[in-house]
């Protein structure tokens, strides 16, 4: 194909893709139905994983919930139950370790049957400025945070990527997408799940895998106790969020295959900027916006794991 024909069908996809979302945006989304999918949620135990365990209760799905905290996946196996879903399943899963990961996997499969939508949500925090973050508190990080989902998608994506039917969603932040002051290792890790998650939507692309769907999350500060003492300057632009919201509309984006939610919206007009203020002006509006200062007064959980 000579380059004038290439451009010309560059040009005509872009109108379509742009006249697509625009309607997107004001015309309702039709769900599509999970009913029977099998949905594993790491970090279910607590906060958003125990929520979005919640929303799906009543879709007749197959739950599977992941934590290292056997406590919490019983506290939410429990409240999934009396929605009266009787489909629900728990294994203890410290996702910081890939050995772990892989056996656990193998069980599910085994007992269970394959997953088809796999939500990567498990994170920790260390809250710590970098120079006095230990070296073994960021490698857990990177393990939980990031290296979890390359381990989690080598268990399940090739049954997906056999019957081409699937959904991948990972749970990243607002971190994601832009660094944040005494958050290094926690921004890297979750720069690390977003480029890995967009990169094998793409390869799924390339390989003609275009019906296992991708949902990348980012959502600003939430108010489960993982970032206790994290305040906001501007509570009308940037909020602290509640979790019901955002376990809510992050399973209304699985079910219309949303690719990107950011959360709060205004995220998405602070993103648009970043590629085309100066960098001294991104300072000016990390100052404004108290981007330094997030951390300031981090008390966190006693025990850090979303």
């Amino acid at each position: 194909m000579n380059f004038l024909l290439e451009t010309l069908r560059l040009i005509v996809l872009t109108i379509c893709y742009h006249l697509e979302a625009f309607l997107k945006v004001i015309v309702p989304q039709r769900r599509k139905n999970v009913s029977g999918e099998i949905v594993l949620i790491t970090g279910a135990g607590s906060g958003i994983g125990r929520l979005m365990a919640l929303e799906f209760a009543p879709l007749d799905v197959s739950l599977v919930l992941w934590d290292i905290n056997v406590d919490g996946l019983k506290e939410t196996a429990k409240q999934v139950k009396e929605k009266g879903v009787s489909r629900v399943h728990y294994y203890q899963c410290d996702c910081s370790d890939r050995e772990v990961v892989y056996r656990v996997a193998d069980q599910v499969k085994r007992e269970i049957g394959d997953v088809t939508i796999l939500i990567n949500n498990a994170g920790i925090v260390s809250g710590k400025r970098f120079m006095d973050t230990p070296d073994a508190l960021v490698e857990k990080t990177f393990r939980v945070n990031a290296l979890s989902h390359f381990w989690t998608y080598k268990a399940f994506l090739p049954a997906m990527t056999n019957k081409n039917h699937g959904h991948l969603v990972s749970v990243a932040s607002s971190a994601g997408l832009i660094g944040v002051n005494g958050l290094a290792d926690y921004c890297a890790s979750k720069f690390a799940a977003m480029g890995f998650a967009e990169s094998v939507a793409l390869e799924l692309i390339a390989a003609g895998k275009e019906a296992i769907k991708t949902t990348i999350v980012c959502p600003y500060f939430i108010n489960t106790g993982m970032f206790d003492g994290c305040g906001t300057k501007w509570p009308r632009l940037l909020p602290i969020l509640e979790p019901d919201y955002v376990a809510k509309k992050i399973v209304s984006a699985i079910l219309t295959d949303q690719v990107y939610v950011l959360l709060p919206r205004s995220l998405y007009f602070l993103m648009a900027l970043k590629g085309f203020i100066p960098f001294k002006q991104s300072v000016i509006l990390g100052i404004y916006f108290g981007a330094f200062n997030f951390m300031d007064a981090f008390k966190g959980r006693e025990k850090k794991r979303d």
